[in-house]
């Protein structure tokens, strides 16, 4: 009996006279299953592969590894669930209650579980909406009770899961501003292992709220056991990994529970966050894939429409412009080919005006003394130049210096009769408080109502948490405030939403602060980090990319030296980096001139050629920037296999090394014509160019390319053609000797 084709997810047992409960959620190759006994606690039995036999599930039952363990019975370690009821008792035991399951759609399919407590009436329902073609499970937990008085809420998991194997890999990923997403893998060891952030906003910068987990061995590419989580959530979180001593790895993640003990009364029911899961049998490579082809379709707001070449204004000019300086960047965008100019910081604010950093925010009006003829002269001049027009706007946070700080000292966030703490010179907005929220929505749509042709907004937030506390929230209810601003922040963001759907937003905080899938639902592309370096950059997209969609990655060229790093890197190297994700510009474009602007402008054209594989195509990774060799190097593939965009990058001087990889994800029936874009004359890097060769080949033999000294870069478009007659010349005869011409 094929049990891919159950219409439900539940398969009844009679095993020794009890009625033994078989759960499946199911996509199209992986599969959880769970077994259920009325009055006992669901075990949680496999996470793996899809199998059509999962009845044997019912013949062995492991101790211990419940569905979602709650503090109390026999569990000793970390709980998923820690409550304290209303008459002081400080354990709960879950048990089986009852399982209902949905089809939402042709892809989604949701179960729910149905938990109880053993003696109190608190029920906890857990949530799997399965996404089949994706191969994704998003969880989520629902508590309610109904005791005489309030449940008081602490540890609260969206999801949790045990893992048994001989050694366990996490992957998980670290930074600091200007170096977000950086990737690191080790060893578990016995005992817990948490990654959490207590910032509050921006709580992505630092750490992320994601992972991946390799059983037995390192992660790879392209083979073995892989699981991943990517929780939903832009507020505090921790994850949990613990080893208990019979070698079992118990996972859990979810808000944190620092400061952060929620009261529940009777009426209401409690939803945590979104937990995004995943599991691969062929390596960490796939992994992404599924990350990348369900954001697409469930965490972007626009995921089916490719996102523009864009000019921001920051590094362009700060806070030092005018009309005419403007004017002229989007004149010299519109030579370029960019199809969307966004004007950064600093146009805002009239009696403190936004010259600098330390005053204005708050006070949405545009800066009459700056853009006399206001926002919408801007926006018209950049339609008729045939670009689109984008406005930075930063609602969740306030100067100490504005009109809006002096009319509202009760919505800043402050610790009682403290004062507030200033960061980057400006205070947080309390969004726990539903007139904070009105404001923030309100903001938006004045914004975006100052001209028609605005079709895009930059939404930033620089600060974190500090000294917290609410006016709006009780005395008895501070401890709410972590859970309330992000519930307060995404209920701005529906409304938002509802009223403005056509809108694209960035998602910023002081770069890549709030890179989570729980915002990103709302946007259309998330600032990766403020640094701009390319060479950082390759390592901070190599992380941001194992989890987060490419087509959200917002990649910009900018100036040499850096105005972060101080580095120089060619102009051809920062391009080559930059149209590996969403390509934009971040400098000054007038400073572009002769052969340069030919390039640059040619670039452009190019990344329009390949940005559909890029940004809706399959990743493959090839060479890893942290792996000693010196070199990075990736590539896209079409969902039909007919084109594909391969990069290459060195990191130092490798004389006479040559730079060998084989290439993943082509058809290998399929002949591909290569074509090297971004090309400088009399520079090719690679001597196949224009040649066509056989998915085979280049997946089995490989390419070579010309890659020697520090920032030198090749793009190559691959594109299937009809099968061909053989080379003139053959492989093994092409030069390898020549030396490039310089950059």
């Amino acid at each position: 009996m094929n049990l891919k084709c159950l219409p439900l997810l539940l398969l009844p047992l009679a095993m020794h006279g009890q009625t033994t409960n078989i759960i499946e959620v199911n996509t199209d190759n992986t599969a959880m299953v769970f077994v259920a006994e009325d009055g006992k606690p669901v075990v949680f039995q496999y996470w793996g592969c899809r199998m059509d036999n999962v009845a044997d599930f019912a013949l062995v039952r492991p101790a211990g590894q419940q569905l979602y363990p709650a503090y109390g019975g026999h569990h000793y370690l970390n709980p998923a669930l820690r409550l304290t009821h209303d008459d002081g008792v400080l354990t709960t035991e879950l048990v089986y209650a009852g399982v209902e399951t949905d089809t939402l759609d042709d892809n989604r399919t949701l179960t729910v579980v149905h938990l109880k407590d053993t003696l109190y009436p608190v029920l906890v329902d857990v949530h799997f909406v399965a996404h089949k073609a994706e191969d994704v499970i998003v969880q989520q937990v629902v508590i309610s009770h109904h005791e005489q008085g309030t449940v008081r809420m602490g540890n609260i998991a969206s999801c949790y899961f045990p893992l048994h194997a001989g050694a366990y890999y996490l992957t998980h990923f670290y930074g600091s501003w200007g170096a977000e997403m950086q990737w690191k893998e080790e060893r578990l060891t016995p005992g817990v292992k948490v990654i959490e952030s207590k910032k509050g906003v921006r709580t992505a910068q630092s750490e992320s709220p994601s992972f991946l987990l390799s059983l037995d061995r390192p992660a790879a590419e392209d083979f073995g056991e892989v699981y991943a989580g990517a929780l939903a959530w832009s507020g505090n979180y921790k994850l949990l990994f613990e080893l208990d001593e019979p070698g079992v790895l118990h996972t859990s993640g979810g808000i944190n529970d620092f400061a952060s003990e929620y009261y529940l009364d009777s009426s209401q029911v409690f939803h945590t966050p979104e937990m995004v899961l995943t599991y691969s049998a062929q390596g960490k490579g796939q992994i992404s894939r599924n990350f990348h082809d369900w954001s697409r379709r469930y965490a972007l707001a626009h995921g089916d429409t490719l996102n523009p070449v864009l000019l921001n204004s920051w590094e362009s000019a700060y806070f030092d412009f005018d009309e005419r300086t403007i004017t002229d960047m989007i004149d010299h965008a519109a030579g370029f080919g960019i199809e969307l100019f966004v004007l950064d910081d600093g146009w805002f604010g009239n009696r403190f005006p936004r010259d600098d950093d330390d005053a204005g925010l708050g006070d949405w009006q545009v800066n009459r003394t700056k853009l006399p003829r206001g926002i919408g002269y801007l926006a018209d001049y950049a339609a008729s130049k045939g670009l689109r027009f984008g406005l930075f706007i930063e609602p969740e946070m306030v100067s100490p210096k504005s009109e809006l700080a002096q009319q509202h000292p009760e919505w800043i966030v402050k610790s009682g009769a403290r004062d507030a703490t200033a960061m980057r010179n400006q205070w947080l907005l309390d969004m726990t408080n539903p007139a904070v929220q009105d404001f923030v929505v309100q903001t938006f749509d004045t914004i975006v109502a100052l001209s028609p042709n605005i079709s895009y907004i930059k939404w930033d937030a620089n600060r974190h948490v500090e000294n917290v506390g609410s006016d709006y929230l009780p005395a008895f209810r501070q401890t709410h405030f972590w859970y309330d601003y992000v519930r307060g922040l995404y209920a701005a963001y529906e409304r938002i939403r509802e009223n403005h759907p056509g809108i694209e937003i960035q998602m910023a905080a002081s770069g890549g602060g709030r890179v989570d899938f729980g915002a990103l639902k709302y946007h259309d592309e998330f600032l990766t980090s403020d640094n701009t370096n390319a060479v950082d950059r390759i390592f901070i997209q190599y992380g941001t990319n194992t989890i987060y969609p490419v087509q959200a990655t917002a990649s910009h060229v900018s100036a040499s030296p850096n105005h972060q790093t101080e580095l120089h890197t060619p102009l051809k190297f920062r391009f080559d980096v930059a149209m590996s994700a969403r390509l934009g510009m971040e400098l000054q474009p007038k400073d572009i001139s002769g052969s340069d602007y030919a390039f640059a402008k040619r670039a452009i054209g190019d990344y329009k050629r390949i940005r559909p594989i890029v940004q809706q195509g399959d990743l493959y990774r090839l060479i890893s920037p942290y792996d000693e060799g010196g070199w990075a190097s990736l590539m896209y593939v079409s969902k039909d296999k007919t084109q594909a965009a391969f990069f290459a990058y060195s990191l130092k001087f490798h004389n006479p090394t040559y730079f060998e990889t084989k290439l993943k994800g082509l058809h290998p029936g399929k002949r591909y014509k290569i074509t090297e874009l971004n090309r400088r004359p009399d520079s090719s890097r690679f001597y196949g160019t224009d040649h066509t060769f056989s998915g085979e080949y280049l997946m089995k033999a490989g390419v070579k390319l010309r890659l020697y000294q520090p920032f030198s870069s090749t793009i190559l478009l691959l594109s299937e053609e009809e099968p061909q007659p053989a080379e003139s010349l053959p492989l093994e005869a092409q030069p390898l000797d020549a030396q490039p011409v310089g950059e």
